[in-house]
C-alpha cells in the first residue's frame, strides 16, 4: 500500500490518496481518495501497517490538526479515528516513539512542538504537552524566529531529538513514558545559515545524519551515549547556488546507502552516497534528476527495490528502480500523476 499526502491549495480537497504498488513492476493502482480535507501534507504510518496520522490544515494561519486514520488492508482504505488540535500553527512533520505508544508533532510557523498519547485503538489523545521556543539566526528571510521542521526519537528511545531550522539548532529532550513528558536536556548548534530540517538515524545506532535546508549540505554525527559528536558536512548539490531548498533525508535499510532531496531551484535531484560503517563518513555516488518539480519528499519501498519521489510543483510521482548492490537509481517510465504530492508513506502486506 502506497500512501500519499497533498497539499489541497489550503481549502478542503483530494488530500489522501491510496494506491496499490506492484513490488515486481513497479506499478501503481489508485483504491482510495479521502477527499474534503485539507492539506494534508506529512504522514506517518505506525509500524505494523493498522494505523495512519497525517496533519491537517498545515500552512494555515491558524492551528493545525493531527488525524489518526484505521488502515482497511482488505478494502485498501482509511478510516477515520478521530482529530485533535495539533497546538500550533502549520504541522510539518510526525514521529513515532518505539513503543509505538507516542508521536511528536512539529509545528513550523510558531516553532513548536507538541506530544501526544496513541491509544490502544489507534486514536490519539488531546496533546499532552506543547512545548513553543523564540529563537533566530542569521538568514533574514527564513530565520528570523524559531521553526521546529521535524523530531526524531533515539533508537533506545530514551531521547527525543528536535531540529529547529529557525535558530540552526537541534534541541535535545528527555522522554520519559512514565510522566508522559519531553524535558529541555540541550541545544546542539550547527553552522549557522544551515537551517536542519529533516534527520535519520543509522540501522546500526552509531550514526546520525541532518540534512540542511538552506545551505543544501548534510551532517554526519557519530552517535554515543546520548549524543550527537559532528564529523564533517557533505554538499549536496552538483553547483553552488544562492539559494538552497535540500528537503529529505533516508537510509537503506542495510545500512549501505544514503539519499537525499534537492528542490530547485536549479535543481531537482536525488542524491546518493554509500555509508561507510565504520566512521559513518560519507562518499558520493551519482545525482539523478526527478523527473519533476520541487521533490518534497521521497520513499524507499519495503523490498528496498525501488524509490518513489513526490514532486510536489510538477504533480507527478516518479519511480526509480533501486539496484541493491550499487544503490544506483534508474529512473522508470511508469509514474502517478496525482496533484501536489507531498508525502510518501508505503507499507507490505
Amino acid at each position: 500500500m502506497l500512501f500519499v499526502g497533498s497539499f489541497t491549495d489550503k481549502k478542503p480537497g483530494e488530500g489522501i490518496h491510496i494506491y496499490e504498488f506492484n513490488e515486481e513492476t513497479g506499478n501503481a493502482i489508485l483504491k482510495f481518495t479521502l477527499n474534503s480535507i485539507t492539506n494534508t501534507s506529512f504522514q506517518k504510518l505506525s509500524s505494523n501497517g493498522k494505523f495512519l496520522y497525517s496533519v491537517v490544515d498545515s500552512q494555515m494561519k491558524y492551528n493545525g490538526k493531527i488525524a489518526a486514520f484505521k488502515v482497511d488492508i482488505n478494502s485498501v482504505k482509511i478510516d477515520l479515528l478521530n482529530v485533535q488540535d495539533c497546538g500550533g500553527v502549520n504541522p510539518a512533520h510526525l514521529a513515532i516513539d518505539k513503543t509505538g505508544k507516542y508521536l511528536t508533532n512539529s509545528n513550523y510557523s510558531d516553532g513548536s512542538l507538541s506530544l501526544f498519547r496513541i491509544n490502544s485503538n489507534g486514536s490519539l489523545s488531546k496533546n499532552l504537552q506543547t512545548l513553543k521556543f523564540k529563537d533566530s539566526s542569521i538568514i533574514k528571510s527564513s530565520q528570523k524566529s524559531s521553526h521546529i521542521h521535524s523530531s526524531n526519537f533515539s533508537p533506545n528511545n530514551k531521547y527525543l531529538f528536535a531540529h529547529d531550522l529557525g535558530a540552526d539548532k537541534i534541541r535535545k529532550f528527555t522522554f520519559n513514558t512514565s510522566e508522559e513528558k519531553l524535558k529541555n536536556l540541550q541545544e546542539i548548534r550547527v553552522k549557522p545559515g544551515s537551517g536542519p530540517r529533516h534527520f535519520t538515524f543509522h540501522p546500526n545506532g552509531r550514526f546520525g545524519y541532518g540534512i540542511n535546508e538552506l545551505s543544501g549540505t548534510i551532517d554526519a554525527y557519530q552517535y554515543k551515549n546520548g549524543n550527537l559528536i559532528w564529523i564533517e558536512d557533505y554538499q549536496t548539490y552538483q553547483q553552488k547556488q544562492n539559494i538552497y531548498r535540500a528537503a529529505d533525508i533516508h537510509i537503506s535499510a542495510d545500512g549501505n546507502f544514503l539519499y537525499v532531496s534537492n528542490r530547485e531551484p536549479k535543481e531537482n535531484s536525488i542524491v546518493v552516497f554509500v555509508i561507510n560503517k565504520e566512521n559513518g563518513k560519507l562518499q558520493l555516488i551519482e545525482h539523478k534528476d526527478t523527473g519533476g518539480i520541487h521533490p518534497r519528499n521521497f520513499a524507499i519501498s519495503p523490498s528496498e527495490k525501488f524509490l518513489l519521489v513526490a514532486n510536489q510543483f510538477s504533480n507527478n510521482i516518479v519511480i526509480f528502480k533501486r539496484d541493491l548492490k550499487s544503490g544506483r537509481l534508474t529512473k522508470l517510465t511508469n509514474q502517478i500523476i496525482v496533484n501536489s504530492p507531498s508525502s510518501l508513506q508505503l507499507y507490505s502486506y
